[in-house]
């Protein structure tokens, strides 16, 4: 049994309730590892889940945490493919935000030579989601134009090198204009929009006459309407997210999700086969419940072999109120990390 440093909430609903606490790690079970964890990867699931707005979110006390990396320090009787000092990047359904976790051996891989931990931490949850949504959902394929939101960030950066891969054309967007420069000397988008008040416009004009066949929808409100209404016939639109119901303060602020929530896009079902359009949605956490899927998309990602993730920001494991309070005001590009002393 070692001793552990985990940051738990009690019940979610205001991020300051998030505290730093040490417990007991019992020894892993016959088929699991105990790891011992090097960097954390921040996500809007945290944030919503912090906030109690995620749907999957356990009742009562969690640690929050999808994804980590790390060194294999203890190994369960039955598990015969991982040794001692492995390197490795995992995702966990909750409970990342820890020095130690014990996991079943099957939720993790092994850490690519040449990557940091930071960039082990910062790839599979972004990585799964941005090759589910462009692969299997929105079957990607050569020409397509795809248009990517929240082009600075983690699953939009890791999207675009995707699309890449398959010789697709993309469309980046970003709420702040700073994220612009960033995109156009980092990431080999082939237009990139900044969203304002033009948008549908701006978008119109950077298709160059081409249909628009896929979106990665994360932004919500008028941004996904007006998406919605640009996408082409046989077009699809893959719903990941909402940041647009993202508050920057401890707590949800009601009366304005409220609003949010009366004024969103309502897309009529029955208007669906007429305008031969489709509109997909998934929750990550759903592969997590299918190991084998998992397994088989995580080869696919691999076998892409993409740069690591971009890392923009990296806060020690005591800084972890202030890497979420940066994480929320969406100032951030690529992936934000938390990293863990020894």
């Amino acid at each position: 049994m070692i001793e552990r440093q985990v940051y738990r909430m009690l019940k979610a609903g205001s991020i300051n309730d998030l505290r730093l606490q040490t417990e007991a790690l019992e020894d892993p079970n016959a088929d699991e590892v105990c790891v011992r964890v090097k960097a954390i990867g921040l996500n809007f699931a945290d944030i919503f889940a912090l906030q109690g707005l995620y749907s999957a979110t356990p009742k009562g006390p969690f640690i929050p945490g999808l994804e980590f990396s790390g060194e294999v320090l203890a190994i369960g009787e039955s598990v015969t493919e991982w040794k001692l000092g492995d390197r490795v990047m995992g995702v966990t359904k909750f409970g990342g935000y820890t020095s130690h976790i014990n996991i079943d051996h099957r939720y993790i891989i092994p850490l690519p030579d040449n990557w940091t931990y930071e960039e082990g931490a910062g790839f599979l949850v972004q990585g799964l989601t941005a090759y589910y949504a462009l692969t299997t959902l929105g079957n990607l394929q050569p020409n397509m134009a795809v248009l990517i939101h929240s082009a600075a960030g983690g699953v939009g950066i890791l999207a675009n090198r995707i699309c890449k891969k398959f010789g697709a054309y993309t469309i980046g967007t970003v709420g702040r204009a700073g994220k612009v420069d960033f995109l156009r000397k980092e990431e080999a988008y082939d237009a990139i929009i900044l969203r304002d008040g033009d948008f549908y416009e701006k978008l119109i004009d950077k298709l160059h006459g081409r249909p628009l066949c896929l979106i990665m929808e994360c932004i919500g409100g008028k941004i996904l309407k007006q998406g919605w209404k640009a996408l082409a016939p046989m077009g699809r639109m893959v719903v990941y997210g909402n940041a647009s119901f993202t508050s920057h303060g401890a707590k949800p602020n009601y009366p304005k999700l409220i609003w949010k929530w009366l004024k969103r896009p309502k897309i009529d079902p029955l208007r669906l086969p007429t305008e031969n359009k489709s509109l997909m949605g998934f929750n990550l956490i759903y592969l997590y419940e299918q190991t084998e899927m998992m397994h088989r998309l995580l080869a696919g990602l691999m076998q892409l072999q993409l740069r690591p993730q971009h890392v923009g920001h990296v806060f020690p494991f005591e800084q972890m109120h202030e890497a979420i309070r940066l994480f929320q005001q969406g100032k951030t590009v690529g992936k934000v990390v938390v990293t863990v002393r020894e």
